[in-house]
Order: structure tokens, then sequence, then C-alpha cells
């Protein structure tokens, strides 16, 4: 007698997870919440690459701020 009295979903995942698989789907981006847990990860990953890449032009034209001449 196990702890819990649940089916086991292993089977039905198992299937799911290699049918995307044989698909060539990323394995981060098989589960259906992926989308849920990758969006704010993409938004600051993108967010602070453009933002240090406005800074190193700024920087290399001689301003030393984020905005003006100052």
């Amino acid at each position: 007698m196990g702890l819990v009295n649940a089916p086991n979903k292993v089977p039905q995942h198992q299937r799911f997870y290699q049918q995307a698989y044989a698909q060539h789907t990323r394995l981060w981006k098989i589960n259906p919440r992926s989308n849920v847990l990758l969006m704010p990860y993409y938004v600051l990953l993108w967010g602070t690459f453009g933002a240090s890449m406005y800074m190193m032009g700024r920087k290399i034209l001689g301003y030393n701020t984020w905005f003006g001449k100052s």
C-alpha cells in the first residue's frame, strides 16, 4: 500500500514527452506551462542585453548617463 492512492500517470506523461521529442521539440518547451515560465526569463534576458548594448553605445559616444547630454 502506497502513501497516496492515485493512478500512475508516468506512462501517459512518457508518451506525451516522447511524441513531442520525436517532433524535434526542445525538452524545455514541451511542458504546457513552459511558456509561462520561460517568458519572464526571455524578457529579462533580452531586456538586459538591449540595455547593455544601448549604454555601451552611449559610453562610446561619450555620454555617461541613460538620457540627456550630461
